[in-house]
């Protein structure tokens, strides 16, 4: 059955090189795609095919890349083995592209994700040239059955000036009714609430719209999403989850939670997954979920039930994740919304509907300021994400991370961080395999003394709390967060001794 029953774009079914020949060098390109899910499998190759042949006559062709989240190697990693990116947003996790941004090579915009639509509309990142973005089918009058995930789609259909779309006979026909897609947003001084109580409450329509006047291009593909396999949990990831399951107990007792806790948001990786598998068999059940990323541990706390509904914007599934989801989509049909980045990261939504906030980081120090983006302060790693939209505006806001890194050589607590992406303000609970570290309600010398004493790694305890007494000494007049800035920017040159960078 064809996936494709619009008229007037059925008249428009090309091949990606065609597809791809309409971009042209110094275009602002709008990619779907979230976290490896969703995103455009065809026209990208081709069109780093292009840019390769156009390099090697002599010619320059690059581009301005604006998605949701993250891609993968053949969308990212493909444009950027032939150096096609001149500009990037809103975040990357592409290796290629990283070093080719740490070496000045390309300009990244790293930005809230609830940010990006805004600002696209504000015209802060320019004219979006087109936009090309991945659909289950399309039905008459330009309805888009939208596929595995929905970050920035709306904004970049909305805006582009011209759109390509990709139809994946990979993604299952029966995503049809797994989305909400809200078009009510509006900017200053016409927004109204946004009526959503409930995670899992719909307050938009199922699919995404284009004007079909816009489409130039449909492209047919059947390629899977970049399904990325994630570790089983190991000592220090089980450590820290039961760290965090015991301190929500607590949390229960205390009367400052219901027993269902409330509904969860939980970052991207193994540390993140452990922490959600660790939910599993525990006391919890009929729990929520208001996050950016449905992960495998997710479908184990559906299948179980201790999960009942989870709303995101994208899956970020293994390929046995996918294909288990795929073998029993209707069963998660219901339970599972998938909504665009602007809304699933949304400060008001996360405020009215009490998130806990579970993330990772890259390091933290003393007094509780976070650095989830940067080594050494100058060297992107991915992106702030999704991080920044969830701690600012979370009832709790958990930061995860094992105490070292690079074998043991470099501690992660550490007295000053090299970059400050969340603010000791908005970092409510810090958790390593060693411990854990309520903030809340602590001045800067307590915070101290409790992330030093709770989370670091033995190793460097002492050098820490030594550290921490030098500075107060040091400071007569300034003992509110005292710092000893040679040495605490020393720590940081631990990395290169450890050869990371």
């Amino acid at each position: 059955m064809s996936r494709i029953s619009c008229p007037v774009l059925t008249e428009r079914i090309t091949d990606a090189a065609t597809a791809a020949a309409l971009i042209c060098h110094g275009d602002h390109v709008g990619f779907s795609g979230f976290t490896g899910a969703g995103y455009p499998k065809a026209l990208p190759r081709a069109l780093a095919r292009r840019m390769s042949d156009a390099h090697d006559r002599g010619d320059e062709f690059r581009i301005g890349l604006w998605t949701g989240a993250s891609t993968a190697p053949d969308a990212d990693g493909a444009l950027a083995q032939v150096n096609g990116i001149s500009s990037r947003l809103p975040y990357n996790s592409d290796p290629t592209l990283r070093r080719l941004i740490n070496s000045g090579d390309v300009e990244y915009i790293d930005e809230h994700l609830s940010h990006s639509a805004q600002h696209m509309w504000f015209g802060f990142y320019g004219r979006l040239d087109i936009a090309v973005v991945e659909v289950t089918a399309i039905l008459p009058g330009g309805v888009l059955v939208p596929s595995t995930s929905v970050g920035n789609n709306k904004t970049w259909l909305d805006r582009a000036d011209r759109v390509i779309l990709e139809v994946n006979h990979w993604q299952p026909r029966e995503l049809e009714g797994f989305h909400d897609i809200y078009e009510g947003t509006a900017l200053p001084p016409h927004r109204r609430p946004i009526q959503l109580t409930e995670p899992l409450q719909r307050i938009g329509d199922p699919y995404l719209h284009v004007d079909p006047d816009k489409v130039v291009a449909v492209v047919e593909t059947d390629h899977p999403d970049r399904n990325s396999p994630f570790s089983p949990p190991n000592e220090t990831s089980r450590a820290i989850a039961d760290h965090v399951l015991d301190f929500l107990r607590h949390e229960v007792s205390a009367g400052r939670m219901p027993p269902g806790l409330l509904p969860l948001q939980s970052g991207v990786g193994n540390v993140a997954n452990a922490v959600l598998a660790g939910l599993d068999g525990s006391e919890f059940t009929g729990l929520v979920a208001f996050t950016e990323v449905i992960q495998d541990a997710m479908l184990d706390l559906l299948d179980s039930g201790t999960l009942r509904a989870a709303s995101a914007t994208s899956f970020g599934l293994s390929e046995l994740g996918a294909k288990r989801f795929m073998a029993n989509i209707e069963a998660y049909k219901g339970r599972i919304l998938l909504r665009s980045e602007e809304i699933s990261n949304h400060p008001e939504l996360v405020r009215r509907l009490g998130v806990m906030a579970m993330n990772g980081m890259i390091e933290a120090d003393i007094y509780g300021n976070v650095n989830s983006t940067h080594v050494m302060g100058s060297s992107i790693m991915n992106g702030i994400g999704g991080s920044g939209d969830f701690a600012r505006n979370a009832f709790l806001s958990f930061f995860l991370t094992p105490s070292t890194a690079k074998n043991g050589a470099i501690s992660t607590i550490v007295p000053m961080v090299s970059h400050v992406d969340h603010t000791e303000h908005d970092v409510h609970v810090i958790v390593t395999e060693h411990g854990l570290a309520d903030l809340r309600g602590k001045s800067p010398r307590a915070r101290a003394q409790q992330v030093i004493r709770n989370c670091a790694h033995p190793s460097f305890r002492d050098a820490l709390h030594s550290y921490t007494e030098r500075a107060w000494a040091a400071h007569p007049h300034g003992r509110h967060t005292p710092h000893l800035l040679a040495e605490a920017l020393s720590w940081h040159e631990r990395y290169i001794e450890s050869g990371e960078m």
